[in-house]
């Protein structure tokens, strides 16, 4: 599951923030949405954030997107989907063979769900921040497509989900796909069989409790 994620101006993320807030799609959705791109900080479901895929001429673009597909009898967006089913859903096959994308971030957060054992009801425990072992990118894997809101084409996103790591199963029993970067460029390539790269997928984590406030994270307390 992923419901939560982070950006931050680093080296690495800096320029493809700053091509997403250049992008000519920017200006419009902010105004037709009336929601600002995200450049830095939590990005959270229905949020517009800077968004890797293939433009009409198959190059790799930055665009900015809104995350979570919606659906005519559905309450709320569909931010996540789960990678073992997506090719085969109705709301997720079209783009799972030509739609892929990456969503560039600094780290995840999830909520440690806990079970009561005599009702079986689950309650949500502490905020775990996680991100790939000896990365400063998380690269999430997911699909795209676009969507008529408000009188406008907008290209909205959603996470794929995969089994957790035995590591952090206890937070989770789902995490978002995260691939290395060089897998993450593959992905999104329309020649390319999804179901060839989900065997390379990040297999190491790093995680910590995320103490408030929230915006002042600066050191991790890391368990691998």
């Amino acid at each position: 599951m992923c419901c939560r994620y982070y950006v931050e101006m680093s080296p690495l993320l800096r320029p493809i923030i700053e091509k997403a807030k250049g992008s000519a799609l920017t200006v419009p959705m902010v105004n037709t949405l009336a929601r600002p791109l995200i450049t830095e900080g939590e990005v959270r479901p229905t949020d517009i954030a800077a968004v890797l895929a293939l433009n009409r001429h198959g190059q790799k673009t930055v665009f900015p997107m809104v995350w979570g597909f919606n659906l005519p009898r559905s309450k709320s967006p569909l931010i996540n989907a789960r990678v073992e089913s997506a090719c085969e859903k109705p709301a997720f096959k079209d783009s799972w063979q030509q739609m892929r994308c990456i969503i560039p971030a600094s780290y995840y957060f999830e909520w440690e769900h806990l079970k009561d054992p005599s009702s079986g009801k689950v309650k949500t425990g502490d905020k775990y921040v996680i991100q790939p072992q000896g990365s400063e990118v998380t690269w999430l894997a997911g699909l795209y497509r676009i969507e008529m809101i408000s009188g406008m084409k907008i290209p909205v996103f959603t996470i794929l989900t995969t089994e957790s790591l035995e590591e952090i199963r206890f937070i989770h029993e789902r995490m978002p796909l995260i691939f290395p970067e060089k897998t993450a460029e593959a992905w999104i390539m329309h020649e390319i069989r999804p179901e060839e790269l989900i065997k390379r997928s990040i297999r190491e984590v790093i995680y910590c409790k995320q103490e408030p406030p929230a915006d002042q994270l600066s050191v991790f307390d890391i368990n691998i």
